[in-house]
């Protein structure tokens, strides 16, 4: 029986009020949120334009003057991870405790992953700055596909349409070329690939983990670990060393190699923050002309910076890519925007219409919208 210390005092009727009603029972109106002002719109997308060529621009001076692109991804990932510690250190966030059950079940995220870092990372080293959104110019299409074999999502005429203009992008681009190995180019496509599985296993991965924070801190941390073993065997540790020990040349390199290192260490933290933003405060169609602009800005900056030589075909081929790409996120934005059914919710998978794609220290941001993308799809099904 219960005790009589057990009871509550029951508030009166003055006390009470229901949720989502007044007083006199009529409903409230179902609370908006405020848009954001065109400040933080503009600041988020410079946030976002800045970080991102910040990020490419560097790797590309630095992989231009030294070769080592797996201990430089390295350098990245725990540059990444310890400001992370630094940031829950001053009580910004809360990181998570390292578990074995956990960290099986993000083997295959972490898998691609690394995959996706080396693609990229090799693939800047073999190709042209301007080149490379050529080479990794099939991101859209891999999207489209792995979205149709895995997850069972079918795709619109206008869909279709949009990857059909970059796919011939990517052709133009790739068939008048002359400046880049064949080596370069299929690290691209690699590279494309691994974006797009990356996006499917992101969102699975969040069911392993409490929140986009934890996966960002688990997927930095555990990259590096796996990433380490691979430095060793393929030698770099010793180039590091003659870095270090030499003169002239050697010292130079070092010190180019650790100013890249801090920089986009720095920048690769930042565009997990600036992804977000970006997708959290404008809408996809700003985010993608976002993201066009910064690959004609980095066509400019890879020939005055790099000295690239810009022929037709690459041109075309970069113009085709970018109508392809934005012509793809507004079709979407107005089949999103036709009123249809609320689908049922799924615990596995976590709509990104809003919400952040989590990013590792030296990803680019064309996992942004692949991600989004699958969020979609997945929701109209």
């Amino acid at each position: 029986m219960a005790q009589r210390g057990d009871y509550q005092r029951v508030p009166v009727n003055d006390d009470i009020e229901m949720k989502g009603s007044h007083r006199d029972g009529t409903p409230q109106p179902p609370k908006t949120e405020e848009p954001p002002s065109t400040g933080m719109v503009v600041f988020s997308v410079s946030f976002y334009l800045v970080a991102a060529i910040v990020m490419i621009m560097v790797n590309k001076w630095v992989l231009n003057k030294v070769q080592i692109p797996l201990f430089f991804l390295f350098c990245q990932l725990l540059i990444a991870v310890f400001l992370l510690q630094l940031c829950a250190l001053f009580g910004y966030m809360k990181l998570p405790r390292l578990d074995i059950t956990t960290c099986k079940g993000l083997a295959p995220l972490i898998g691609c992953n690394v995959l996706g870092l080396a693609f990229n990372t090799y693939c800047l080293q073999y190709v042209d700055a301007s080149f490379y959104q050529i080479a990794r110019g099939l991101v859209l299409p891999f999207t489209v596909f792995f979205s149709w074999y895995i997850l069972g999502s079918k795709s619109s005429r206008a869909t279709l349409t949009a990857v059909g203009i970059v796919c011939i992008g990517f052709m133009l681009g790739v068939s008048g070329e002359i400046h880049t190995t064949l080596l370069g180019t299929t690290l691209g496509v690699a590279s494309s690939v691994t974006t797009a599985v990356h996006a499917i296993v992101v969102k699975r991965s969040l069911g392993v983990v409490s929140g986009t924070l934890d996966l960002a801190y688990y997927t930095n941390l555990l990259s590096a670990i796996v990433i380490l073993p691979f430095v060793i065997l393929s030698g770099e540790v010793w180039t590091v060393v003659e870095m270090v020990a030499g003169n002239g040349d050697g010292a130079e390199a070092f010190g180019t190699f650790m100013t890249g290192a801090a920089v986009t260490g720095l920048f690769g933290f930042l565009i997990c923050i600036a992804g977000f933003l970006s997708i959290k405060v404008t809408s996809p169609i700003s985010h993608m002309i976002s993201a066009a602009v910064r690959g004609v800005l980095q066509t400019f900056l890879g020939v005055w910076l790099f000295k690239d030589q810009v022929g037709a075909g690459r041109a075309f081929g970069i113009v085709f890519i970018l109508i392809g790409s934005i012509y793809y996120v507004y079709t979407k934005s107005q089949e999103n925007a036709a009123p249809r059914s609320a689908p049922p919710s799924s615990p596995e998978i976590h709509g990104n219409r809003g919400g952040p794609s989590v990013l590792s220290a030296g990803q680019t941001p064309g996992l942004v919208y692949s991600a989004s993308f699958i969020g979609e799809e997945k929701e109209r099904r």
